[in-house]
């Protein structure tokens, strides 16, 4: 998971990218990156670390242009201690481009392999990333000749890149003297939404982005999402195309999108995702009232922030109190993107502290957003009962999760998810609750997709271990464990 934009404005861009960086911020906190383009020139600032602490006056003041990219990291391929692997990815030829990227690519070992062999394209680190431009950049060379370059050959090329790339990927790319291109993968797991407005000259300015709110905040009409397998190219002086650039598209995006990741004042593909997290505490309020008898709990508590509006309503369903007994340091990041157990477990302790005045004595049912890998549960549940709770009911708005997450949540390897092998009772005696209740994926899926026809269906294969872009089998999981750590 990580946050990108593009923007193509009138005016000096650099200013409006820091600024929606800092918007995507709770998509990535490994590193960030920044590129303009000039005319033919690109200019390019990265750093390890959250935006406000990466850029100085200085190298804002590098970043000419109008137009311009950003990236938020959260490491999911790669290594998120290595600072050559934060994003943009520059390569020179065709062009010149430049690209960010949020997803993750699962056919890497095959792309890498052919890039090495066939198209004699070198490497310089693990990043997958750094696979995508490559092969965006082979494809543009293989249909173009001099310095020109058509929306159509743009369109070819990223044609056959969906034909060779497998996994989620949702990309903006900067193309020398020719604008800014992106782009989504054939099922649109990862997000990706256009915005326009009008510039002070009357002329159209255009932005991509990871979440909506960040065209909200600058001032841009929502036009639609870029669609699954959809190409667009804007140009310079503001002209937008867009070309399906996909054989068979079909829109299937991510159910974490909803459950966690997005900031719940974003819609995605039409979907509110505040509305979404009401509708999880509802379904949820349904399952709890099927488990547990009336009268054994005092006490609602969400663990903020992403849980609680399910909490909200979890509460309102069952007619119990609602009460903020956890309180969090804002200043310390989402511990679930953070990198290593050692350091989520202890970052929990720091990010929030539970008043004792509020748990002393009473039976409290706790909502989360999720249980992944039960390092936070578990640290949650213990402050709980050190505060002076009776009893520690423990629920989740989303079901177990079972299986490794591939398409860009750091999720890879089995052993890491509590639930995994493991029965509902179990995982409450491993996180210390006295009873777990988990939200269904038919309860999941009725919540997200309630109210609207146009998404029917969501990638949702760390719940039901049902991989939709194929190629994700037992050999493949295996090999993903053995090389990669969360």
């Amino acid at each position: 998971m990580c946050g990108i934009v593009g923007i193509v404005s009138q005016e000096p861009v650099n200013q409006q990218v820091y600024d929606s960086l800092l918007l995507l911020q709770h998509r990535g906190q490994d590193s960030t990156g920044i590129a303009t383009a000039d005319g033919d020139q690109f200019y390019m600032v990265k750093s390890k670390g959250q935006v406000r602490e990466a850029y100085r006056t200085r190298d804002m003041r590098r970043l000419l242009g109008n137009v311009g990219l950003g990236h938020v990291r959260y490491a999911t391929q790669g290594y998120a201690t290595r600072e050559e692997e934060a994003q943009p990815f520059y390569v020179n030829a065709p062009h010149g481009l430049i690209l960010v990227h949020n997803g993750n690519l699962t056919n890497t070992r095959e792309l890498s392999a052919d890039l090495y062999n066939v198209d004699r394209r070198h490497l310089n680190t693990h990043s997958d990333t750094e696979l995508l431009l490559n092969v965006l950049a082979n494809e543009l060379q293989a249909d173009t000749s001099g310095p020109s370059l058509t929306a159509d050959q743009v369109f070819d090329a990223v044609g056959r890149l969906h034909e060779r790339v497998q996994g989620s990927y949702a990309a903006i790319a900067l193309i020398a003297g020719h604008g800014l291109l992106a782009f989504r993968d054939p099922f649109g797991i990862r997000p990706l939404v256009l915005g326009r407005r009008e510039g002070a000259n009357g002329d159209d300015e255009w932005i991509v982005a990871s979440e909506s709110l960040v065209l909200e905040s600058g001032g841009y009409e929502v036009v639609r999402d870029v669609e699954p397998g959809e190409a667009v190219l804007i140009s310079p002086d503001g002209w937008m195309y867009s070309r399906q650039c996909a054989k068979n598209p079909r829109l299937v995006p991510c159910s974490f999108e909803y459950i966690y990741l997005a900031r719940p004042d974003s819609v995605m593909s039409g979907i509110s995702v505040y509305d979404a997290r009401l509708r999880l505490g509802n379904v949820l309020a349904e399952q709890i009232t099927s488990e547990i008898p009336a009268g054994d709990i005092d006490v609602v508590m969400p663990i903020p922030d992403s849980a609680r509006p399910s909490a909200m309503q979890v509460a309102q369903r069952l007619g119990i109190e609602y009460r903020e007994g956890f309180f969090k340091n804002r200043y310390v990041g989402r511990t679930f993107i953070m990198p290593g157990q050692a350091v989520r477990k202890r970052s929990v302790r720091q990010k929030l502290n539970a008043m004792s005045t509020e748990f002393r004595g009473k039976n409290v049912l706790i909502v989360d957003d999720s249980i992944v890998r039960g390092t936070t549960s578990r640290e949650i549940v213990e402050m709980a009962r050190s505060a002076g709770a009776a009893s520690v009911t423990f629920a989740s708005a989303a079901p177990p999760v079972l299986y490794p997450h591939v398409y860009g949540i750091n999720m890879p390897t089995r052993r890491e998810l509590i639930a995994h092998g493991r029965t509902v009772p179990e995982v409450a005696a491993e996180i210390s609750a006295d009873r777990l209740i988990y939200q269904t994926v038919d309860g999941m899926n009725r919540a997200i997709l309630a109210g609207q026809d146009h998404v029917t269906e969501l990638e949702q294969s760390c719940f039901s271990g049902e991989y939709i872009t194929g190629g994700i089998d037992a050999e493949y999981l295996a090999w993903v464990e053995a090389t990669q750590e969360s």
